[in-house]
């Protein structure tokens, strides 16, 4: 066992010309080992009714440091992984690392998850964004056609979000939780049985490759060092940066707040959503461009061709003003920005997918 473990890890050959955007995927396993371990201590003092939900959670986390400390890892760890997420993703899509098909698919299945539990999660302590978040954004169920109306039901478990639905979405995110760790364990195998690319293209073989420790793993520890200082900062300085100041106003049915807004890294999904007249209409462009990211093609070639480069960091560009426009209040311009930023990015990642099917090899991307 330990010759095996020595072998798929520490002996693990790979490209010399790996940097450090390569770290982020093994960071984010460990960050989100340190979110499941903030979970289950949550978890303990946690009961999912309306009347104990927001009452406990705050008032353990007011009375016990301990507690504290561990909520507000909780939080800032979703946020840090989605940091990272993003970076894993970027870098994959630059260098078309969705070549390697198993990978990717199980990566993306990964980040689907991982936003499904990221949601769940944001309405169980049931405070007033939450409750509101939950209730808008679960009325996009509601209009699907033909099984809209069952499913919806089947969802929030009445006609509406009610303790029903928290018992249900608490549920979920525990299920959920166990099945995202079993997936980040089967998309790092899979990784190390077809291999990592590299951004100099090479062919896979022996020409230019070292052992993963100790050169990689001290990439690894140093990324991993700076991204805690990052999260321990934040929670000491800053705490409340992420949390939305409804954050702390117990859940009112009669209540709506003035802008009902999700997590920062839904927010380019809900602008485009909130943009769309048609709830139909806004579901249908998020999926195309969810499918567009996702769908892998047999490219090899990325950073030697500046088309390719202008489009990636156009589609960079527009998901993070998406980001922005998320957080602006709905008015006539701002969703009409929302509109174009929809339309160019789902151009953009048909154009980055669909312009380059034709397999190639690293010595045809040098020509380029």
């Amino acid at each position: 066992m330990i010759e095996n473990f020595r072998r798929s890890v520490l002996d693990l050959p790979i490209s010399y010309s790996l940097g450090y955007s390569w770290c982020s995927g093994s960071v984010l396993s460990i960050v989100l080992g340190l979110q499941v371990l903030t979970g289950v201590v949550l978890s303990f003092i946690y009961v999912a009714t309306p009347a104990n939900a927001f009452l406990l959670v705050l008032g353990e986390t007011i009375d016990s440091f301990f507690y504290w400390v561990c909520r507000y890892a909780h939080i800032w760890c979703v946020s840090l992984i989605f940091c990272l997420l993003f970076i894993h993703m970027g870098r994959s899509l630059y260098y078309s690392s969705y070549s390697k098909v198993s990978v990717w698919n199980i990566g993306f299945l990964l980040y689907l998850l991982l936003m499904v539990e990221a949601f769940v999660g944001y309405v169980l302590p049931w405070h007033q964004m939450s409750y509101w978040a939950a209730t808008v954004l679960t009325t996009i169920v509601q209009g699907l056609p033909i099984i809209g109306s069952e499913l919806y039901g089947y969802v929030v478990g009445g006609f509406s979000v009610t303790g029903v639905t928290l018992i249900r979405l608490f549920s979920v995110h525990v299920c959920i939780g166990l099945v995202i760790v079993g997936v980040a364990v089967l998309h790092v195998f899979y990784l190390h049985k077809s291999g990592s690319n590299n951004p100099l293209f090479i062919l896979p073989g022996y020409s230019d490759v070292v052992f993963f420790h100790p050169h990689y793993s001290s990439k690894d520890i140093f990324s991993l060092s700076v991204v805690i200082l990052i999260g321990v900062g934040c929670i000491w300085a800053v705490p409340d940066f992420v949390v939305d100041p409804d954050g702390y106003i117990e859940a009112n049915v009669l209540v709506t707040p003035a802008s009902i807004k999700p997590e920062w890294y839904f927010l380019a999904y809900y602008a485009l959503i909130r943009a769309v007249e048609s709830k139909i209409g806004g579901l249908v462009l998020v999926t195309s461009i969810i499918l567009l990211l996702w769908v892998p093609t047999s490219n090899l070639c990325c950073t030697y061709s500046s088309a390719r480069q202008c489009l990636f960091w156009l589609i960079c560009n527009v998901f993070f003003g998406l980001i922005y426009l998320g957080i602006c209040h709905p008015n006539t311009f701002y969703l009409f920005i929302c509109n174009v930023y929809g339309i160019i990015l789902l151009i953009s990642l048909f154009c980055f997918k669909g312009l380059w099917l034709v397999r190639t090899n690293s010595h045809i991307c040098g020509n380029n």
